[in-house]
């Protein structure tokens, strides 16, 4: 039997570091003792020097100075409904695009979509194809539909009880739906459905959230109607967990793949010949030729959906908008498309995930609301928009992509922009 090399490779780093130190007694468990940090929930200007006392063991005045800068400090209560042990903010560059033209059922004009990055390349690729999608008239995007989910878990004795369990619930959903929505005035549960394996059921709670992203919305709700039936319900319960790991909160599923578990939004546009070989220095059979070739990678590696680089967009404008950035996780699946259109190229994403707000979460700090006002969405009745946008974006990243690999621009380009600027 043949060892592959990178084990033996591996094995050899070891047994180096292993000789150069006494490791085996280094990695046992230690009992010295330590000062916890204590934990502060209201930020203010003394609580964050008291922990830039202790931080200054083995970081730099500098760095205080970097993350405690005058303008966070300020008044640092701005940010006790968003952090806990608060010592600064994080400063990431932020670059922009546009104008993205977009022509949706709620987002409509054109946007100046602000990316905060530290990857080099990413937002000139993600301008190139809004310069490209908006030369061509713009892209077209509609919210399919919208709801947020919260899975608990019910553990009974066995498969019985279950299904007696999950028959009370379904004649009793009218009282558990009132429960849920009275913690509320914005989310509205929108449907119950069980999942039984054997002695446990999982309750898969769907929620529309209005503007918000409505992480905790759901939860608080969902806590509320599992409350209810542990007070009402004549099925006994050995346990049960408000989250039992169904719903793909923060996580890639083929359950949010399928039946989506924020907003689901599909964004297309059809790119004449002209625009392709002009604005992206390739033509549309070549970008159909690589793309057969990209799709057929998305297969054979077991991607979730089939797509180039969702997270790269998502990410950057999470962070410039004061999303959750964790729901990158699960809003980067789905499905992009390019197809012949006559001598056109017709692209589109269909993304069921897209977990983005208008209010709440991260979206009132002053350098994300920054962001949103930049794009013209923050506030009330701009959430539906926002997903639109957010898809949009996506698009413009997966047309500049494909087509920079089409024409063997994308290593020289990340040279030009990156590595030896």
């Amino acid at each position: 039997m043949t060892v592959p090399s990178h084990v033996t490779e591996m094995l050899r780093k070891v047994r180096a570091t292993f000789q150069a130190e006494p490791l085996a007694a280094r990695m046992q468990p230690s009992a010295a003792a330590f000062a916890a940090l204590r934990p502060v929930r209201r930020a203010t200007a003394a609580s964050v020097a008291k922990y830039w006392n202790r931080l200054l063991d083995t970081a730099s005045t500098q760095d205080r100075d970097a993350l405690a800068d005058p303008l966070t400090m300020a008044d640092p209560a701005l940010f006790d409904a968003n952090i806990e042990n608060f010592i600064g903010t994080v400063k990431i560059p932020v670059g922009i695009i546009g104008p993205l033209r977009i022509n949706g059922l709620n987002a409509s004009g054109d946007y100046n979509v602000p990316l905060a990055t530290t990857e080099a390349a990413l937002v000139a690729s993600y301008g190139r194809g809004a310069y490209a999608a908006t030369k061509s008239g713009g892209i077209s995007t509609a919210l399919l539909y919208d709801g947020v989910i919260r899975t608990p878990a019910f553990v009974f004795d066995n498969l019985v009880n279950a299904g007696l369990f999950v028959e009370w619930v379904v004649n009793d959903i009218a009282a558990l739906k009132a429960a849920a929505e009275a913690t509320t005035r914005h989310g509205k549960l929108t449907s119950v459905e069980p999942m039984v394996d054997n002695n446990i059921v999982f309750l898969i709670c769907r929620y529309t959230t209005g503007d918000a992203a409505g992480q905790n919305m759901v939860t608080i709700s969902t806590n509320a109607l599992c409350e209810d039936i542990i007070a009402r319900c004549p099925i006994k319960t050995k346990a049960w967990y408000i989250e039992g790991n169904f719903s793909g909160d923060k996580k890639a599923s083929f359950l949010g793949l399928v039946t989506g578990r924020g907003r689901k939004v599909s964004a297309s546009v059809t790119l004449p010949a002209k625009v392709v070989e002009g604005v992206l220095g390739t033509s549309v059979k070549a970008m159909l030729d690589y793309g057969q070739v990209a799709n057929l990678g998305s297969h054979l590696s077991g991607q979730l959906g089939a797509q180039a680089h969702y997270a790269n967009g998502l990410a950057a404008l999470y962070l410039a908008t004061g999303q959750d950035a964790a729901c990158v996780a699960e809003s980067a699946v789905g499905i992009t498309r390019m197809e012949p259109r006559g001598d056109d190229l017709f692209c589109s994403v269909t993304m069921p995930n897209i977990l983005v707000g208008s209010v709440g979460g991260g979206t009132s700090l002053p350098s994300q609301s920054a962001g949103l006002n930049i794009l013209g969405l923050k506030g009330a009745g701009k959430g539906a928009a926002l997903a639109e946008v957010a898809a949009a974006t996506c698009l413009c990243g997966e047309i500049s992509i494909v087509a920079a690999i089409a024409a063997g621009d994308f290593t020289r380009a990340h040279q030009q922009l990156a590595r030896h600027r």
